[in-house]
């Protein structure tokens, strides 16, 4: 156990549900994307939308969507570091439903795709990542991650299993386009990929993301 495990980092904020946690989910979708977005919709929940700005929610979300680390002194600065690189920001305070009152919807664009990336803060800095466009999941980002846009194909997900070779600790598989013919899964991994070059070879695959496990952690 590290330090940060003990005490977590210094944040903006009285709160780590509102700051840490907040900060890992828009960092959770940096790591995703592996680039900071061209724009960013932060669509806030319950008690999120209530106290985004008084608890420094917001400052958090920026940070975290612009890869800063937890322990970056600029997390407190992080409008001008939006406004000094072009990031597109919105804060919408919305209803999302019945899910937990800390939750944001993190709807990003970049210049090749478009993403909606949905968690909540459960704690302790803790998260859960409930929806990764539209799929449901419990992604608690104690793992790498894989998440793979594919065909919606007659094994498709057999060929994608047997190309990764590793062992996995849950798997979530949902179509999200039926013109398209398109799915999308999500693996948890519990043992590390050496063989990401094979994965891009296999024709289901369209698109991969590959979120490595948490440095927090």
């Amino acid at each position: 156990m590290n330090f940060l495990e003990i005490i977590g980092p210094v944040m903006v904020g009285p709160s780590s549900s509102h700051t840490l946690g907040a900060m890992r989910i828009s960092r959770f979708v940096y790591k995703m994307i592996g680039q900071v977005p061209k724009q960013v919709d932060f669509l806030l929940h319950g008690s999120f939308a209530k106290t985004f700005k008084g608890h420094g929610t917001d400052r958090a979300l920026l940070a975290g969507i612009m890869g800063l680390r937890y322990d970056d002194e600029r997390i407190k600065d992080s409008y001008l570091l939006a406004k000094k690189i072009g990031l597109n920001y919105f804060f919408t305070v919305t209803d999302l439903g019945n899910v937990h009152p800390n939750t944001v919807k993190i709807k990003i664009q970049t210049d090749k795709n478009q993403h909606e990336v949905e968690g909540c803060s459960i704690g302790g800095g803790a998260i859960k990542i409930t929806k990764i466009d539209d799929v449901e999941c419990n992604l608690s980002w104690h793992y790498d991650t894989l998440i793979i846009v594919n065909k919606d194909e007659p094994g498709a997900l057999s060929r994608i299993l047997s190309g990764i070779r590793t062992n996995i600790a849950n798997l979530y598989l949902r179509r999200i386009n039926l013109l398209q013919a398109k799915a999308l899964t999500i693996i948890e991994l519990d043992s590390p990929v050496e063989n990401f070059q094979e994965l891009s070879k296999l024709s289901p695959v369209l698109e991969y993301y590959f979120v490595p496990k948490d440095d927090f952690l």
